[in-house]
Parts: structure tokens; C-alpha cells; sequence
């Protein structure tokens, strides 16, 4: 008999693939979502759908009623908010319901998506960091929510961690910040870029990462999913090979950025209540360079990533046709 498997956020961008790689494996899929939500990156997958909120601890005991794994994938992933309460009820408590709806379930695994913001700055699962160095309310949420599934393996919870780095691809429809930088390079928004990195990694290699993790991962382990370290210019130069575009050649001063954040911040508070373009949090999060090692990942779970090329060609076909960006010249 097949196993089933809940991917809470099945709807998300990582979600999405995470459950296209577990029926692959021949899983049985319950896919979780919250009512309303939007469905099109599950178009065509086979697998059966549950309402539940994280926030709301009777659906989520009825979502994970008779599964033997939970891959708990979904959270509030925003750089920027009016209110950071929903996002801490989500991401903190959400995970604590899901911890403890999975082990009066008895599920066999319990895979927790966290992520590398939730680590230090050592590029590594082991390197020393506090919550003092966490920067914004996503991060700050993301490394309590670690913690409670850290403390809750500790105490004989079958829980494997996995720490994505940046994924990239096909299916983010929301978009995610990344995505959002390879939409805004598309229509042609980003004129200069600042001295800053991160590491890009395709998403269907995060989304197989998790199943690694499952089969393969120790309790109570984290494991980076991550891909190529670049810089931003880096990864502005490679989207203009790719797409076809000029990238941009001026590099602007850190100050410069700031002030355009706490405009964009000020007009968003009072008069747009919408995400700015940039944040102050997404500046502040710019002066390190979020570079990090899958090393422990490769070794132990045999994880391998793709040409990160591969993926931003992906993301680029995909924003073109569902109409993000313009067509190809």
C-alpha cells in the first residue's frame, strides 16, 4: 500500500513541486491549503486536497488524520508587513499545531521546510547565530519555528530539517521576493544593483532535497538545500544572457538603496498599503552576502543540484507566459 503524505503549502511554489516529486516516488498525496487560496500551481496533479489553516489546530488534525508522513512546507513568506502578528501565528504556532497534530497521528517523518535565513553567517547548518541576528519578522519567525522543531526532535519527534536556500523556477505565481527580482528584470525595473549575494538554487532540486530528507535524513538534523553562490550583478548578468536583455552595469551605494526603501516604506504605509519595491528589511538583509554550503546534504542525503542556468531559464519561460513579464523578442 502506498504511503501518504501531507505537504502542507502544497499550493506555494516549493510546495507545488514537493508534491509532484513525492507522487513521482509513488506516494499517495494530501495536498493542504487554506480556503480561497490559489490553486493554479496544482493544475494537473493528482493528488487529494484538504482545507486547513495552520492557525486553526482542529484542521490541521483533521488534515494529517492517516498519513504516515507530514512534509510541512507552508509558511507566510513576506519581507515586508503592516502587522507581523499573522505572520508569527502562522510560522511559530502553525508549526507547534503541526508538530503536535503529526505525532498524535503517528506519522513516521515529520519534514520541516525552514530556512537558510534561519541560519548563521558561517554558510553552514552548524554555524553559531541568535536570534539577534535575525533580521525582519519572516526570519525572526522562521528561526523560533526552527527551534520549536529542534526542541520537539530532541524530545523524540521524528523531525528532519531542510534549509533551502534561494529557489528558482517555473510555478511561482505569487511571485517570491526572487522571483520578484527576475520579474522586475524582465519589464525592465532594476536599473542599477547593490555589492550583495545569495545562493540560487533550481526548486525542483530543493523539492527532491525533500524527499532525501525523508528517506535518508537523521532525526533531528538540518540540511541545506542550496545550489551557486552569486552576486547580484552575478545573477543580473546571467537572466540578461538568458533572456536576451542588457543587465544592469551601475552599481548603486548602499545609502542610496536605504533611502529608497524608506520612501518606498513611508508610501506604502500610508498611502499604497502594498509591499514597496524594496523594503528596509530587504536592504538591511543586502549588507551580508547570503552564501552557503550544501556539503552536508551531498554527503548524507546524496543530494545533487542542476546548472542554477537551468533554472533561471525556467523562471523566465514561465513569467513570460503566464503574462508577468514580456514575450521574448
Amino acid at each position: 500500500m502506498a504511503r501518504r503524505a501531507l505537504v502542507s503549502g502544497a499550493n506555494g511554489f516549493v510546495g507545488a513541486h514537493v508534491a509532484r516529486v513525492l507522487l513521482q516516488s509513488g506516494r499517495e498525496v494530501r495536498a493542504m491549503a487554506r480556503g480561497a487560496s490559489d490553486m493554479r500551481a496544482l493544475e494537473g496533479v493528482e493528488c487529494e486536497t484538504v482545507v486547513a489553516d495552520l492557525r486553526d489546530p482542529d484542521s490541521i488534525e483533521r488534515a494529517v488524520a492517516g498519513c504516515d508522513e507530514v512534509f510541512h512546507v507552508a509558511a507566510d513568506y513576506r519581507l515586508w508587513v503592516p502587522d507581523e502578528a499573522p505572520m508569527y501565528a502562522a510560522n511559530v504556532d502553525g508549526t507547534r499545531n503541526i508538530i503536535a497534530a503529526s505525532l498524535r497521528a503517528r506519522v513516521s517523518r515529520i519534514v520541516y521546510t525552514s530556512t537558510v535565513g534561519a541560519l548563521g553567517g558561517g554558510g553552514r547548518e552548524d554555524s553559531p547565530v541568535s536570534i539577534s541576528e535575525m533580521i525582519g519578522p519572516y526570519k525572526r519567525s522562521k528561526f523560533l519555528a526552527e527551534r520549536a522543531a529542534l526542541d520537539a526532535a530532541r524530545a523524540g519527534a521524528p523531525i528532519v530539517i531542510v534549509n533551502p536556500s534561494t529557489p528558482i523556477g517555473p510555478l511561482d505565481y505569487k511571485p517570491t521576493p526572487t522571483g520578484r527580482i527576475v520579474v522586475d528584470f524582465l519589464n525592465r525595473r532594476i536599473p542599477a544593483y547593490i555589492d550583495t549575494g545569495l545562493n540560487l538554487v533550481c526548486v525542483e532540486d530543493v523539492a527532491h532535497g525533500h524527499l532525501l530528507a525523508a528517506e535518508r535524513g537523521r532525526i533531528g538534523e538540518k540540511y541545506i538545500l542550496g545550489g551557486e553562490n552569486l552576486t547580484l550583478k552575478q545573477m543580473l548578468a546571467r537572466l540578461g544572457q538568458i533572456a536576451g536583455l542588457p543587465a544592469p552595469k551601475f552599481r548603486a551605494p548602499w545609502i542610496a538603496a536605504y533611502a529608497f526603501a524608506l520612501a518606498g516604506e513611508a508610501i506604502a504605509r500610508t498611502i499604497t498599503h502594498r509591499a514597496p519595491r524594496a523594503s528596509l528589511v530587504e536592504v538591511r538583509m543586502a549588507r551580508k552576502k547570503m552564501f552557503f554550503d550544501s556539503g552536508k546534504a551531498r554527503a548524507e542525503l546524496g543530494y545533487t543540484a542542476a546548472p542554477v542556468d537551468e533554472g533561471l531559464a525556467r523562471a523566465i519561460k514561465f513569467f513570460r507566459e503566464i503574462g508577468a513579464a514580456p514575450a521574448a523578442a
